[in-house]
């Protein structure tokens, strides 16, 4: 374990010089002429999300739709247009009025003070012209109303003030009083003197066409950020190979054990941090049903590591019996796992629970990766928390954050057609699986496990990951202490790659894991579907790849060709100088 200090002080020491040096070239090549005229309680960048409803109110959707589907990209929004002001406003604490200079009349700005007197928090946005700017850089309503303005009124002028809103641009002009910082993504144009973004295309766009023709996967979403910033994002294929559905950047997809990271391992960070998980107490601490069971005197620790001896999954569907499965919902059989499918209500307590209780258990401290460690997980948190594993991550994290779709039974929430498919499954659930997680197991316990069941967009994911490379801090909000996102994420074993939950760069990797040019810095994860991401702090770059590769049988294609590996391969060779 010394030896494993000294690499991760080694470790930590590098990283912080990494992120000084990329925070330091971060977001400086796009000029942002929005200007901050006055900021009534501070609140532009906005802070945390889950206390505002946003309704943007523009003279015309259309005219105004770079401006709306850039604030979109942030936190979920509504809007409507100035016919529609009295009555669409009532629900939201928090209105954009944007427009140019003539179109801001009297009347609507009348409406927009009557808001404000009401206790709603109203942003004007003015686009004016130059002639315009010095008449209209002071404020006008008396510190009512959140006023900026900016000169012009195209597609990066509505993009850019968009962005100033919630932290994703900093505006550096006007007064030092109304100056700010970026906290959030920036979704911008790169510099092309930057890096080649037009050879990065070019490359990812052939590995996505091998892909597709070799039948690896129908579709994928690929996105990247360096350095905060959006330098690549792009959707190919199809949902399935009848090409019928396009694949777009907004679609939701089954993360399967990518979970791990994204919902499970988070929320055990979060407790952690509280107090109210210790690392080194045992699963017979926290759980009364497995201390007469060899799970007993497991620490925590082991669990997160995969070193607990468990065996890698057991497979239940396998073991049903007739009637524990039907095709209509009725009072007996509740957990819905597919359309016409339903199992009986209590089957994950009464069945698959106890069973993996009563699993076998090798010795303790070698690596196996093991499914059932995060269910342990699961358990622990609902245990300790008093709360359900989805409504805890979505009420504490993805809320607050802004990711819009990130979530577990994505069917409740959203349209069908916004769900990527996976597996046409013919032994369990007999139907096409759309929103409904592939896991078998996951499904069994309701779509909620620790090992797999999120559902989420590339969009959402690069939020969260971009949040652990600052260390715990987005949009101006702190969710984590620095050092234990150092911690979860460095290597913690000597048995193994892994940190607590996440898996980690493999040095012993012969073809290179997760990419041949990452470094000792990155943790991410896999998933089962055929989705990853991974975070490189020493190049502050989230990868994100998302996939169905599942459909409609299981293939390891995209294994084969090593799609994902290759991709990254890509993004490395553009953003690394050249030596």
């Amino acid at each position: 374990m010394k030896r494993l200090a000294r690499q991760g002080i080694c470790w930590f020491i590098g990283w912080v010089f990494f992120t000084i040096q990329a925070q330091g070239q971060a977001v400086r090549s796009i000029d942002n002429h929005t200007v901050l005229v006055y900021n009534r309680g501070g609140i532009i960048p906005f802070t945390q999300l889950d206390n505002r409803s946003i309704l943007v109110v523009t003279p015309r959707k259309t005219s105004y739709a770079n401006f709306i589907s850039r604030l979109g990209r942030y936190t979920e929004i509504a809007e409507t247009d100035f016919s529609s002001y009295t009555e669409d406003t009532k629900p939201y604490n928090t209105i954009i009025l944007a427009g140019k200079t003539a179109e801001l009349t009297a009347d609507i700005l009348l409406k927009a003070r009557q808001s404000a007197n009401l206790g709603k928090q109203v942003i004007v946005c003015t686009f004016v012209t130059r002639q315009q700017e010095a008449f209209l850089s002071s404020p006008r309503f008396g510190g009512q109303l959140t006023e900026l303005l900016a000169v012009g009124w195209g597609a990066v002028e509505q993009q850019n003030m968009a962005m100033s809103l919630f932290g994703g641009m900093a505006i550096t002009q006007g007064l030092p009083a109304n100056k700010t910082t970026y906290t959030r993504i920036q979704y911008a144009h790169v510099n092309p003197t930057a890096w080649d973004i037009g050879g990065l295309t070019k490359k990812i766009d052939e590995i996505a066409a091998e892909a597709i023709q070799q039948r690896a996967t129908p579709g994928m979403v690929v996105m990247a950020l360096k350095n905060n910033q959006v330098i690549f994002e792009k959707a190919y294929g199809y949902h399935t190979y009848d090409k019928k559905v396009p694949t777009r950047l907004s679609d939701i997809f089954d993360l399967a054990s990518v979970s791990k990271i994204a919902a499970t391992t988070p929320v055990a960070m979060h407790l952690y941090e509280s107090g109210k998980i210790d690392l080194d107490k045992t699963i017979g601490d926290y759980l009364a049903e497995s201390r007469e069971t060899n799970k007993a005197d497991i620490t925590v620790r082991r669990v997160l590591l995969h070193e607990a001896g468990f065996i890698p999954y057991i497979p239940f569907y396998r073991e049903l019996k007739t009637g524990d499965l039907q095709s209509y919902p009725s009072p007996t059989h509740q957990v819905k796992v597919a359309d016409q499918a339903y199992l009986l209500t209590d089957y994950y307590r009464q069945v698959m629970w106890p069973e993996m209780l009563k699993s076998p258990v090798k010795p303790v401290g070698n690596y196996v990766y093991s499914d059932i460690s995060m269910y342990v997980m699961k358990e622990i948190i609902e245990q300790v928390s008093g709360t359900a594993l989805d409504t805890y991550v979505a009420r504490w994290l993805y809320k607050p954050l802004g990711m819009k779709t990130a979530g577990y039974n994505p069917r409740e929430r959203f349209d069908k057609d916004r769900i990527v498919p996976t597996e046409q499954d013919m032994i369990f659930r007999k139907t096409l699986l759309t929103g409904y997680v592939h896991d078998q197991g996951a499904a069994m316990a309701g779509g909620i496990a620790g090992h797999a069941g999120l559902f989420a967009t590339a969009n959402d994911l690069a939020i969260y990951g971009q949040l652990l490379l600052n260390r715990g801090k987005y949009g101006g909000i702190r969710y984590f202490q620095g050092a234990t996102v150092d911690l979860f994420t460095s290597r913690q074993s000597e048995k193994s790659r892994r940190g607590l939950g996440f898996d980690r760069y493999d040095p012993d990797s012969k073809d290179g894991y997760p990419s041949r040019l990452s470094n000792n810095s990155v943790y991410g994860h896999t998933g089962y579907t055929g989705t990853c991401i991974w975070m490189d702090p020493q190049n502050q770059l989230v990868y994100i790849f998302l996939s169905n590769r599942v459909h409609p049988q299981v293939t390891s294609k995209l294994s084969d060709l090593n799609i994902r590996s290759r991709i990254q391969d890509a993004i490395y060779e553009t953003i690394l100088p050249k030596i």
